[in-house]
């Protein structure tokens, strides 16, 4: 079993930036791929980013490719994603999540997922 807590979430001016950390109670944190997703109210959840186990590698949801950056550090068993040029469509509630099999951008790879913290965006 993995816990995973988020934090960082709160109120921002478009435009601005934020850095969500994802902390994760296990010692094998670096046997997981580890990702990102959001969830607008009465949207899906939508892949954001996914770092692989040693962070060597990393992909993007076209959406946030250039604005967010995904990193992880193994020692400190977190993860983060950075965001920065935020928009209003932006706004939603962030997971992290962790995956023992595949590097995938699909949510049903997943077999750990966080409570969320909320991300606002005013314009």
């Amino acid at each position: 079993q993995v816990q995973l807590v988020e934090s960082g979430g709160g109120l921002v001016q478009a435009g601005g930036s934020l850095r969500l950390s994802c902390a994760a109670s296990r010692r094998t944190f670096s046997n997981y791929n580890m990702g990102w997703f959001r969830q607008a109210p009465g949207k899906e959840r939508d892949f954001v980013a996914v770092v692989n186990r040693s962070g060597s590698g990393t992909s993007y949801a076209d959406s946030v490719k250039g604005r967010f950056t995904i990193s992880r550090d193994n020692a400190k068993n977190t993860v983060y994603v950075q965001m920065n040029s935020l928009k209003p469509e932006d706004r939603a509630g962030y997971y992290c999540a962790a995956a023992n099999g595949y590097y995938s951008a699909s949510a049903n790879q997943y077999n750990y997922w966080g409570q969320g913290t909320q991300v606002t965006v005013s314009s």
